[in-house]
């Protein structure tokens, strides 16, 4: 037994620190004497001390001495043609086993470019492998590698040869059917696994699902999951609970979604995916208190993930800290550049910033990840609105009503910006009432409807709508609006028993309170004027809070007080 393989063994035995020493030490006495160890020798060394070196994520360094390792192989690969091995084939047939292998080296080396964000160089290394030589791993990386790149047509190759080599690869079968992939064709690629192995009937089911829902038809995409999730074997399963609430999500179903995400974190303490969605969900209903024990929690159990800080981010955002919103969801787009949620916190705190142009990148970004998810062509739609770009927000809108179909979340985008136009007013209400006749809960086109009729002063009207509504759900801009709908009658009692509903939905709600302040003031005149001048001199000290928490140098050092980083 020689040196090299105690190096082996130790790197066997996951010893990273010993092996990165002993092989620093042996490749400088190697480089100070040619003849100490042979070819294969030192490529065995720089393999395992690259190894080392990748295990400690210096990962630039550990490519270039992965590098050093191919072109050794390379020497050793002449000498061999030239000099055939004397002791016959069992020799070499042993020294092929034990030789690091030099697919595996290419790999790790693509691992490290992709770490480093160089994807065209981890692509490059890869495709340099002969495809007959390519394993599951190195094709999956390839598949996902090429979609990230746009490269559909080949990610599509390399997903089909994951699944020939390994029919149960389920994520390379939600990669073929989020390529548009039709679902009858994946299935067909694991009928005969189905067929041949008991208790697997329920594969054919979860592919259908998935092919629903990245279709975009997201409510028989809930019924084939609700199916699934029935079943005696796949009860309470967390995947499929996460899915489930994550199509609940994407159909606008608010209540649904968080009740599932909830029941998926009950069966799972340390469950982080999917709960950037949930985070999201429970910031916009104004539950900010429970988002910032959720991301301290998620920080817990790994600030590696994007989650927690998209989680972070949209309590900053809805607590109107923009700044830190931003810098939030670009840490997280630097752990995870395919987090749609990452992409679309960072672009509504670039819209609220006013960089309006910026936002619209990430928003475009996050719809080519995410063709299906109406949040992000609504985003983009908002930013042209807000730079006066009703002619391509108009003609975004037709596209997703075509593409996708004429259902109340369709429906009520184009009826949005059909509000914008004054020429379009009557058919953004056929739309809305096209809307609500489909889901008459569906909040966003209750809401439009609402602010249609509040600018046609049907009072009445809204005020039947808002509460027909609010008989079925509680929503704090439902109950701010009829509020609003109150006073325009005169019904002070109640417009104030509605905001403080609405403020008890979320404390937060910048508009209730002023509708309440708004009325407060109007029943004493006397006190108003004091009243004023004392809330004037409060927001302008407010504002000044606000501005330097957004400064840069306030932002970093409360960036480490919030997640008591050191």
């Amino acid at each position: 037994m020689n040196v090299i393989d105690h190096v082996r063994d130790m790197a066997a035995a996951g010893l990273h620190s010993n092996v990165r020493i002993i092989s620093s030490l042996l490749l400088t006495m190697s480089t100070n004497n040619p003849e100490l160890f042979s070819p294969s020798q030192k490529y065995q060394l720089l393999v395992y001390h690259a190894d080392a070196i990748f295990h400690d994520k210096e990962y630039r360094n550990a490519a270039c001495k992965y590098n050093m390792a191919l072109q050794q192989k390379k020497v050793l690969s002449k000498i061999s043609k030239v000099r055939p091995s004397s002791t016959g084939g069992t020799t070499s047939a042993v020294q092929a086993q034990n030789f690091p292998s030099e697919i595996e080296v290419k790999y790790k080396i693509a691992e490290c470019y992709t770490i480093l964000k160089l994807d065209k160089d981890a692509i490059s290394v890869l495709e340099g492998i002969p495809s007959r030589q390519r394993t599951p791993k190195i094709n999956m990386m390839l598949a996902n590698l090429y979609r990230k790149a746009g490269q559909e047509r080949s990610a599509v190759t390399s997903y089909k040869e994951v699944l020939r080599q390994c029919p149960l690869a389920l994520d390379a079968i939600i990669g073929l059917l989020s390529l548009s992939v039709k679902g009858a064709e994946v299935a067909s690629m694991t009928m005969d696994v189905i067929q041949s192995i008991p208790n697997l009937d329920w594969l054919s089911v979860w592919i259908k699902a998935h092919a629903f829902t990245h279709g975009g038809d997201n409510q028989r995409a809930i019924n084939t999951i609700c199916s699934l999730e029935k079943k005696s074997l796949l009860r309470d399963n967390v995947d499929l609970l996460v899915t489930l609430a994550d199509v609940y999500f994407r159909a606008g179903d608010t209540k649904n979604s968080i009740l599932k995400f909830e029941q998926a974190q009950m069966l799972d303490p340390y469950l982080i995916k999917g709960m950037d969605v949930y985070g999201y969900l429970m910031a916009r209903e104004g539950h900010l208190e429970d988002v910032e024990v959720l991301g301290g929690r998620l920080f817990n159990i790994s600030d590696q993930h994007a989650e927690p800080w998209v989680i972070s981010g949209c309590h900053s955002f809805y607590s109107k800290r923009y700044s830190r919103a931003l810098y939030l969801g670009a840490k997280a787009i630097q752990l995870n550049s395919n987090s749609v949620q990452a992409l679309l916190l960072k672009g509504v705190a670039l819209r609220n910033m006013g960089r309006v142009q910026e936002a619209i990148i990430h928003f475009r970004e996050a719809m080519r990840l995410a063709p299906c998810r109406l949040d992000c062509y609504e985003g983009l739609i908002d930013c042209y609105l807000a730079s006066n770009g009703v002619r391509e927000a108009m003609g975004m809108a037709n596209n997703i009503y075509k593409t996708l179909g004429a259902n109340a979340q369709t429906l009520t985008i184009l009826a949005t910006v059909c509000l914008e136009d004054p020429m379009t007013q009557e058919k953004a209400k056929t739309l809305l009432d096209k809307a609500l006749a489909q889901r008459p809960d569906y909040t966003k086109a209750v809401v439009k409807k609402a602010e249609l009729l509040s600018r046609e002063q049907k009072y009445e009207e809204g005020i039947a709508l808002l509460r027909n509504t609010l008989a079925n759900q509680s929503d704090c801009v439902l109950h701010r609006m009829l509020g609003d709908f109150l006073v325009a009658v005169n019904d002070y009692q109640e417009a104030m028993d509605q905001y403080s509903i609405a403020l008890s939905l979320d404390p937060n709600d910048q508009k209730s309170l002023e509708g309440m302040q708004k009325m407060e003031k109007e029943e004493s005149p006397t006190d108003a004027t004091v009243e004023l001048d004392g809330d004037d001199m409060e927001g302008s000290g407010e504002e000044g809070d606000l501005e330097g928490s957004d400064s840069e140098a306030v932002q970093w050092a409360d960036q480490e007080q919030w997640f008591g980083m050191q």
